[in-house]
């Protein structure tokens, strides 16, 4: 069943995640500090940080598979400690190194996986096989690393889960597969499952999440829909004109730009609305707005607070 988009994002009701002034510190040493996020059923959440920014730390938090410091977590309106074995009968996980016993085999792995969940839809979880291509008759150890992710995402999903923590999934997968992993995880989404996804890959994210958070050090540092992110995103401009842009580019508040022979290259942080219309009132012989990318914008994030 296909649920209406206005009823998956944001219709009021319990979020499937929510994290309340969530700490974890190893020692002195800093995992995660005063996290606050609300993610809403039904999204296709983004998480990006860099190495060490405490993405990895905040999913396993939110599994149950270390303590919090301080604040507090629920997920499906359930405690993430109290109620951290009913979440899980709901819940799919595929963590960013992949690691099983090196005897088992592949099927036999997944036959285990799917008795703690009752009854597991076999044909659905030999579609899930033949879409990853995963050779069930080989043992865990002679897998190479993406074929092993493989097994990992299939595990994660054989229970159609409500709730999706994928963390770095598509790592370790050639080209073709990772395209296919998303499919699968676009069509499951329609269908209702939330995907929260933890990764690197920029592009895929701006793909194919509906909001973004931005971790730092620990603290998220923004929580947006991507198309808002990108609104504002740093663009670099080259234009060619005649005319003296000095007040164009006061009233624009660019502060650096460069001109050669009527060729002006700046960068502009604002709405594209406010560049065209100061624009419009002179004479423009040639004019080029790079498109902006999330990458883009998430290195404008970390080098705006890394300067504040």
């Amino acid at each position: 069943m296909v649920i209406p988009i206005l009823k998956r994002l944001g219709g009021g009701g319990i979020p499937i995640i929510e994290t309340r002034n969530l700490t974890k510190y190893y020692g002195k040493s800093r995992g995660i500090k005063g996290l606050g996020l609300r993610v809403e059923e039904g999204e296709f959440f983004g998480f990006i940080g860099p190495n060490g920014a405490g993405k990895s730390t905040a999913i396993r938090t939110l599994l149950n598979f270390i303590y919090p410091t301080s604040g507090s977590a629920s997920i499906m309106g359930m405690d993430c400690i109290a109620d951290t074995a009913r979440i899980k009968t709901q819940l799919g996980y595929v963590p960013g190194e992949v690691n099983y016993y090196r005897e088992i085999k592949v099927m036999d792995l997944l036959n285990y996986a799917a008795s703690f969940h009752g009854a597991v839809d076999r044909p659905y979880l030999e579609k899930l096989c033949k879409d990853f291509e995963v050779e069930v008759n080989k043992s865990m150890g002679s897998l190479s690393l993406g074929n092993k992710k493989k097994v990992a995402i299939v595990q994660a999903m054989m229970n159609k889960p409500r709730l999706l923590l994928l963390d770095e999934p598509a790592n370790g997968l050639d080209p073709l597969m990772q395209s296919r992993l998303f499919s699968v995880l676009t069509e499951v989404n329609l269908e209702g499952t939330t995907v929260f996804l933890s990764s690197h890959n920029l592009t895929e994210v701006q793909r194919f999440c509906h909001r973004v958070a931005i971790i730092r050090d620990g603290e998220i540092i923004e929580v947006n829909k991507v198309d808002a992110l990108l609104a504002v995103a740093r663009r670099r401009v080259t234009l060619k004109t005649g005319d003296d842009m000095s007040s164009a580019f006061r009233e624009l508040k660019v502060k650096d730009w460069e001109e050669i022979n009527g060729i002006y290259v700046f960068v502009f942080d604002g709405p594209v609305d406010q560049l065209i219309k100061v624009l419009a009132r002179h004479f423009i012989d040639d004019l080029r707005i790079e498109e902006p990318t999330l990458e883009e914008q998430f290195m404008h994030y970390y080098q705006r607070e890394g300067n504040a």
